[in-house]
């Protein structure tokens, strides 16, 4: 095949396969911002849910767009030990930690779930949907209010946001074990809530 026809063939299947995170990265730490512009726009769904359920409520906005500053920021930091995603999903956790510190709330991490609507363009991409749907939804907000600040982001990350277990030591900067033990203790108390709930619904 003539060089001229392999490199079109080539930028063809380019156009054809989205590039993946690494690439989208290296091109952003270049100074490419369309680069980085695309990484917010394929991530930024899932970075508002995480704000949301870890309680940012209406400053959620507020949250993700500092968060992304300063992921574009500090992009030299980011090595690829853990995939891209739960790299920023971490920096938006801080970023919510940061906002209920400056509200100065001892339940700062109230989720506001409920008030994000079912058909919203920012929890369209995942499970929440399913996971709030129906009856339960109410009751499953109030049972997680009520959980631990820890319990309740090992469980928004492994089972809101679907992270896998790398992706939520990599995210929550814990040791693998308190992630697998932590998960298992929070699922138990969360259970014993909603059980109490239909109890109490009767």
């Amino acid at each position: 095949m003539e060089p001229a026809r392999r490199e079109r063939c080539h930028e063809d299947a380019r156009r054809r396969c989205p590039l993946d995170d690494a690439e989208f990265v290296s091109r952003a730490r270049t100074g490419d911002l369309e680069a980085y512009e695309a990484l917010v726009a394929r991530h930024s769904a899932s970075a508002y849910r995480t704000a949301v359920l870890l309680g940012a409520g209406s400053d959620a906005e507020d949250v993700i767009q500092e968060a992304f500053v300063k992921g574009y920021r500090n992009l030299s930091r980011y090595r690829g030990a853990s995939s891209f995603r739960s790299w920023l999903l971490a920096i938006v956790a801080n970023e919510t930690r940061n906002l209920h510190r400056s509200r100065n709330r001892r339940d700062g991490l109230a989720l506001r779930v409920a008030a994000v609507s079912p058909g919203s363009a920012h929890v369209a991409d995942g499970g929440v949907d399913a996971v709030l749907a129906g009856e339960r939804r109410a009751a499953l907000v109030r049972a997680l209010r009520l959980l631990p600040v820890r319990d309740r982001e090992v469980i928004v990350c492994r089972f809101f946001l679907d992270l896998s277990e790398d992706e939520t030591v990599a995210m929550l900067g814990w040791p693998r074990g308190t992630v697998k033990s932590r998960t298992s203790r929070a699922l138990a108390k969360l259970r014993d809530l909603l059980d109490h709930e239909e109890v109490r619904s009767g």
